[in-house]
């Protein structure tokens, strides 16, 4: 058997897990994505039994994400506890971390005896994403003493797509909150204009004065102005 066969047979399941993976991967919300892809994971990665995501919030607060077993809230916050682990350190420092026999292995002593008591035996920390206020390593967790030992082309693939799909959904994300400031600025003028009989542009700035004075952003200076408005209406209603 060549390795010209070999390759063609890498490169079929390669081909396979690339198909399975897109879909999977459906769009939607930053929560439903970061949900599937710890999913996807196990649907299509070799060896995974479980995954979750870890997050490094811009303050060093560690939080797990999405994680498809029950058992994983305890061995993520084992990690974060001691300080060590697969999951930690690619969230915090490496790029990739791969320990396919956790009890023997000297990096994690501590949190390795936690793990295998919990019934891991293998486990792989990848790195997802690295945002200007927060980083995120996908976990993924084996029974199976030697499951990781070279995820290759398949895990730098998933980490890839998954990533792109998580910058889609925050570009979603970011699109929806945009809007939604605009159309409530946009109620706040439309108030303005009516108490004050005043023109959008005088309203807009009337806006602006007080977002200035006060130190407020320009929103922020809006959601009050629309709730209170809300709040004055239904008061009257009330009354009436």
């Amino acid at each position: 058997m060549g390795l010209g066969y070999l390759r063609l047979v890498d490169d079929r399941e390669l081909l396979e897990a690339t198909q399975r993976l897109s879909k999977s991967l459906t769009a939607g919300d930053l929560d439903h994505t970061l949900s599937r892809i710890t999913a996807a994971a196990v649907e299509v990665l070799p060896e995974v039994e479980f995954a979750s995501i870890t997050v490094k919030h811009s303050d060093g607060r560690l939080e797990t994400i999405a994680p498809t077993d029950e058992l994983l809230w305890g061995v993520d916050a084992a990690q974060y506890e001691l300080l060590e682990g697969p999951c930690y350190e690619a969230a915090t420092d490496s790029v990739h971390v791969l320990s396919p026999d956790l009890a023997s292995d000297p990096r994690f002593p501590r949190y390795a005896a936690s793990a295998v008591a919990a019934g891991i035996a293998a486990q792989a920390g990848l790195r997802l994403f690295d945002a200007p206020k927060s980083q995120g390593a996908l976990n993924l967790y084996s029974k199976t003493v030697g499951s990781f030992e070279d995820l290759g082309a398949i895990g730098a693939l998933f980490t890839h797509q998954s990533a792109m799909a998580i910058e889609y959904a925050r570009e979603i994300h970011n699109l929806q909150d945009a809007l939604r400031t605009r159309r409530t600025i946009g109620q706040a003028i439309g108030i303005l204009m009516e108490r004050y009989t005043l023109t959008d542009e005088r309203a807009f700035a009337f806006l602006a004065r007080l977002s200035q004075h006060g130190n407020v952003k320009l929103n922020r200076i809006s959601e009050e102005l629309v709730a209170g408005t809300e709040r004055l209406g239904e008061e009257r209603l009330t009354n009436n």
